[in-house]
């Protein structure tokens, strides 16, 4: 490929002034999925009014419905990883995460989300050994573009290829098959990204490409280089972003999956959060986050009120009924709900039995809209390396 060309650095001031100790504290790394392709469904934190799970929750099937990611088939609900390793609070225990991520194998998920930062590193290890048993039966989704030692962003060809093949080897794996990059990099153009990407899959090592949090002109320039596979932002019904920032129809215009990460509002829309939830800023990062303070934790409790109804009128539970919404949405959307709770991931799948007719979705998508969000939806340092909305 052509020499890297260089391009003005809108945000490279804010990025470079991280330095290594403030970029791992203030989880600037753990985005996308920043994260964030993996937040949890349920709050990992302590509350001192913890809330019953219905008796009547819908708990999915052993078999699961499949859904298009451009070329790729996959599960119509995959699994974020993240969580399970670490920043929503304490990791789990080893054994735990394994049986977890194997339990949602054998449910039918196909679809598994990890990254490089995800601990860094352990969630990687972790994805790798619990799928090893059945690595040609799945599709492994994991991420580049943060510099984890110096800090900041670096999606430079060179580290790129670095960094995949320290993947591969913590994933157990010869080729990741959707490798994003986690931000996008505005000292790197993206056609250098886009390029590498599609040597790496002339290579074998990569076989899909996806995006993590970019915009519409972003998408478009890496899809003209390398078709894009996947885009991966935050979207629930308590963010809509992606339905207004062009996204979702520049995904649809060029036939790219989307893959929403935080789809039940990172716990909140389970109901199981409280003004008396603590956040142990010390393993947790909403304790970061403004939505998450007490005041608005009050202040948004609508959004949970309203997903309680929908759900007591079909017999399911607010994040199914969250889950089922965004399924609703458009048939190339692939929710990836956290868990590291076995009962949580049956209760997710459930959402898959929800139908929610077209007057439904509508009187749902009204009812939403007219509600005000309190709060960020991520801190100010994360937010400083989500790509504008141009």
């Amino acid at each position: 490929m052509s020499q890297p060309k260089t391009r003005p650095a809108q945000r490279t001031e804010s990025i470079s002034a991280f330095s290594r100790r403030n970029f791992l504290s203030s989880s600037a790394l753990m985005g996308a999925g920043l994260i964030m392709g993996s937040l949890p469904d349920r709050a990992h934190a302590t509350s001192s009014e913890p809330t019953a799970k219905p008796a009547q929750a819908r708990q999915g099937s052993q078999t699961m419905p499949t859904r298009k990611l451009g070329s790729m088939v996959v599960s119509a609900l995959g699994a974020g990883c993240m969580s399970i390793s670490a920043n929503y609070g304490a990791a789990a225990d080893k054994s735990q995460g394994i049986r977890t991520i194997r339990e949602a194998h054998a449910r039918g998920v196909t679809l598994f989300d990890t990254a490089e930062v995800y601990g860094p590193y352990t969630n990687e290890e972790l994805v790798g050994e619990a799928l090893a048993p059945v690595r040609n039966q799945v599709f492994i989704a994991s991420k580049f573009g943060f510099d984890i030692q110096h800090g900041g962003l670096n999606s430079q060809p060179k580290h790129i290829r670095k960094v995949l093949e320290a993947s591969l080897r913590r994933l157990r794996t010869d080729r990741i098959d959707l490798y994003y990059q986690h931000r996008v990099d505005p000292g790197v153009p993206i056609e250098d990204v886009a390029g590498t990407i599609q040597d790496l899959i002339k290579e074998g090592k990569v076989l899909h490409f996806g995006l993590s949090e970019a915009s519409p002109s972003t998408i478009h320039q890496a899809h003209a280089i390398q078709p894009v596979t996947a885009v991966q932002t935050e979207y629930s019904v308590m963010n809509r972003d992606p339905e207004h920032n062009g996204v979702l129809d520049t995904c649809e215009e060029l036939g790219i999956g989307f893959v929403p990460w935080g789809p039940i509002g990172m716990g909140y829309l389970t109901g199981t959060v409280s003004v008396n939830t603590h956040f142990d800023p010390k393993t947790d990062l909403r304790s970061t986050f403004e939505r998450f303070t007490p005041e608005n934790l009050a202040n948004n409790w609508p959004f949970v009120e309203k997903l309680k109804a929908i759900a007591d009128s079909k017999g399911a539970t607010p994040s199914q009924i969250a889950l089922a919404w965004l399924l609703a949405k458009k048939t190339w959307i692939v929710p990836i709900p956290g868990t590291r709770n076995i009962n949580h991931l049956r209760e997710n799948h459930g959402a898959l039995e929800i139908q929610l007719t077209t007057t439904e979705l509508s009187e749902m998508d009204k009812a939403m809209s007219g509600l005000r969000v309190y709060g960020g939806r991520m801190n100010s340092a994360q937010m400083d390396l989500v790509e504008p909305k141009a």
